[in-house]
C-alpha cells in the first residue's frame, strides 16, 4: 500500500507540478486565452492513462495461467525500469524542470494550435502511463496467486496510488498558489532511496512470475524460506508483500535479482546525489573581465 501510495503520489507531483508550470506560466505572460489547449491535453492523457489501466486489467482476466505469468513477469520487469528511470530523471531534473518546460511553451505557443495540447499531453501522459503499468504490476503482485481475489486485495492497491495522486494535486495546487515550499531535490532524493527497493521487488516478482510460466528455471530452489516466521497471511507479512513485494518463499534467482539491481543501483543513486549535492554547494565563481586587475 506505502508503495503505490508513494509511485502515486511522485508520479503525480510531477505531473501536477507540469502543469503548474505550464499554466502558471502562461498566466504570467498573459497568454490565459491559451489554457483550454493546455486541459484539453491534460483530459486526453488521464483518459489514455486510465483506459491503458482497465484494459490492462479486462485483458489478463482473459489468458490462461501461464499467458498470465509470462506477462505479468514482462511488465513487472519493464515496470521495474520505469520505476529506475523515473527515479534518477526526477532527482536530476528537479532543478531545470521549469525551466525546459518554459522553453517548451514558447516554441509551442507560436506553432500550431494542437502543439500547447501536445505539450500538455506528452508531459503528463508519460507519467499516467508509467503510473498504468507500475499499478498493473503490483496489483498482480497484491493478488499473487489467489485464483478468486478478494476486493480488498484488487483495489486496496488502486486506492493507495489514487490517494497518492490526489495528495500531488493538492500540492501542485498550494505550490502554485505559492502556498508552500517544497524542496523537490530532498524529496526525492528520500522517495527515490526508498524506490530503489520498492523497484528490486517488482523486478523480484517478475522473475518468480517468469518461473511460474516455465519461462526461467528454479522455481523450486529456494534461497530461503521464512513462510514459519512471516506467514503470508499475517500483518507483517501483508506489510511487507505490500510495501517491498517481499516473498517469505524466494527463489535464488528471485534473491540474485534483487541484489543484482539494489547493489548497483544504490551506488549509482548515492553518486549521482553527492555529486548534484556537491555541484548546488560549489560557489559560483565571479567572472573576470579581460583587462580588469583582480
Amino acid at each position: 500500500m506505502l508503495a503505490n501510495y508513494l509511485i502515486g503520489l511522485r508520479e503525480g507531483l510531477e505531473a501536477s507540478l507540469v502543469v503548474s508550470i505550464l499554466v502558471a506560466y502562461l498566466v504570467k505572460s498573459g497568454r490565459r486565452h491559451l489554457l483550454p489547449r493546455i486541459w484539453i491535453g491534460v483530459a486526453v492523457a488521464i483518459v489514455l492513462s486510465v483506459g491503458i489501466t482497465l484494459g490492462l486489467g479486462v485483458q489478463s482476466l482473459q489468458l490462461d495461467f501461464r499467458t498470465q505469468e509470462l506477462i505479468g513477469g514482462t511488465l513487472s520487469i519493464i515496470a521495474a525500469a520505469f520505476v529506475t528511470w523515473m527515479i534518477f530523471w526526477m532527482a536530476g531534473a528537479a532543478r531545470t524542470i521549469g525551466r525546459q518546460l518554459r522553453g517548451r511553451i514558447d516554441d509551442a505557443a507560436d506553432g500550431p494550435v494542437w502543439s500547447l495540447a501536445l505539450v500538455a499531453f506528452l508531459a503528463v501522459g508519460r507519467e499516467g502511463l508509467e503510473t498504468a503499468l507500475i499499478l498493473w504490476s503490483n496489483t498482480q503482485a497484491a493478488i499473487g496467486r489467489d485464483l478468486a481475489p478478494t476486493a480488498d486485495q484488487t483495489a486496496g492497491p488502486l486506492v493507495a496510488a489514487l490517494a497518492g495522486i490526489l495528495t500531488a494535486v493538492v500540492l501542485g495546487y498550494l505550490i502554485y498558489r505559492g502556498a508552500i515550499t517544497i524542496n523537490l531535490t530532498v524529496f526525492f532524493t528520500w522517495t527515490g532511496a526508498f524506490l530503489v527497493v520498492v523497484a528490486a521487488g517488482v523486478l523480484a516478482y517478475g522473475v518468480h512470475d517468469l518461473q511460474e510460466a516455465g519461462f526461467l528455471p528454479g522455481l523450486n530452489t529456494l534461497a530461503f524460506d521464512v513462510t514459519g516466521a512471516i506467514p503470508p497471511g499475517s500483518w507483517h507479512g501483508t506489510l511487507l508483500k505490500g510495501v517491498f513485494n517481499f516473498s517469505p518463499a524466494t527463489t535464488v534467482l528471485e534473491a540474485l535479482a534483487w541484489v543484482l539491481y539494489v547493489v548497483p543501483v544504490s551506488v549509482l543513486f548515492l553518486r549521482s546525489t553527492r555529486r548534484r549535492s556537491g555541484a548546488s554547494a560549489r560557489p559560483t565563481p565571479t567572472p573576470v573581465i579581460e583587462g580588469s586587475t583582480p
